[in-house]
């Protein structure tokens, strides 16, 4: 009798869940972009926020709230409440990384997000400023085992994949580079167009501008294959690093605790998005190819992710307080 009137509660507050979820949402809903506006993960967020806008009828309001990584914002995501009504845009950096590279964190990442969906991935850029006497990424290296040490370059941050991936490149090459973290991508190109940096890394999307007016010089893309926008630029791969790949993704996330008929409904609302013609188009100008995955895939990816980069953090000897 136990058994079946646990059993008849367990299905009434399933039925409640469905009717909740249905009717959801009933007011705004908040989406934290852990970055700046104008950086490429801004972007991408903007453009979910749009489309989830006009399929809930309710306005899905961008918060950026940037600085250390994506950890600041992501912290804040972690203690919002898991009413349905606070996502956060999780990336490689905030859900994979940090974990691994930061000495305290104000959240835990597998403990304190349910992951709903990848929403796509992009490649890297490294890119120099005119000025520099390098074209190729042998000529990068030659030039930075003549200048051990003096060489820096610039990322949106310190513990996001632009960073990461050039320790990771730097150990592979046995250079030294410095890194200076920025406050965001923006910053960071405005800097190495004005000469202040030499080199910097950040997504794609950031640098196409600048690449396309003849600001900045791409001398490798970090992904396996070449970027359809910029195909006349190799990658690290080919550029004599086998197997090299780095790569940003971005995803949703919510406070663990949300309700599972909620986030099912997000993953549903999120993969139609995804999926349709006019955002793969604009996916595909962003040099981002969409990735839909469902709820329990999402998860896998993020707990292979933050495996792979904790062997880079340890391999490159990172660390930051």
């Amino acid at each position: 009798m136990l058994r079946a009137a646990a059993a008849w509660m367990a299905l009434l507050l399933s039925g409640a869940g469905v009717a909740w979820a249905q009717s959801y949402p009933i007011k705004p809903v908040r989406y934290i972009v852990p970055f700046p506006a104008g950086a490429s993960p801004d972007i991408v967020g903007r453009l979910m926020a749009d489309r989830l806008s006009r399929i809930w009828g309710q306005q899905v309001v961008v918060d950026n709230r940037s600085g250390a990584g994506g950890t600041v914002g992501a912290g804040i995501a972690a203690r919002a409440a898991p009413d349905g009504y606070t996502y956060f845009q999780c990336n490689i950096a905030s859900n994979a990384i940090a974990g691994s590279l930061y000495a305290q964190l104000p959240y835990d990442p597998p403990r304190d997000f349910a992951p709903i969906t990848r929403i796509g991935t992009t490649a890297n850029l490294i890119i120099v400023h005119p000025g520099l006497p390098v074209n190729t990424v042998a000529e990068f290296v030659a030039h930075a085992r003549a200048n051990p040490g003096k060489l820096s370059y610039g990322s949106s941050a310190a513990g996001t994949s632009p960073h990461l991936g050039m320790e990771l490149f730097s150990t592979l090459a046995k250079i030294k580079v410095v890194h200076i973290a920025y406050k965001g991508a923006p910053q960071a190109i405005s800097d190495l167009i004005g000469g202040q940096v030499p080199v910097a890394v950040s997504n794609i999307p950031a640098l196409l501008p600048p690449i396309q007016s003849g600001r900045a010089r791409a001398i490798a893309v970090t992904s396996l294959k070449r970027s359809p926008q910029l195909p006349s630029v190799p990658t690290v791969d080919e550029s004599g690093y086998k197997g090299f790949e780095v790569t940003s993704w971005y995803g949703v996330c919510a406070p663990a605790g949300t309700a599972a008929a909620i986030l099912d409904k997000v993953n549903s609302d999120l993969s139609k998005v995804l999926r349709s013609a006019d955002v793969q188009a604009r996916m595909t100008e962003l040099v981002i190819e969409a990735a839909p995955t469902s709820r329990e895939a999402f998860a896998a990816f993020i707990a292979a992710e933050t495996k792979r980069w904790a062997q880079v953090v340890k391999d490159a000897g990172v660390a930051i307080q």
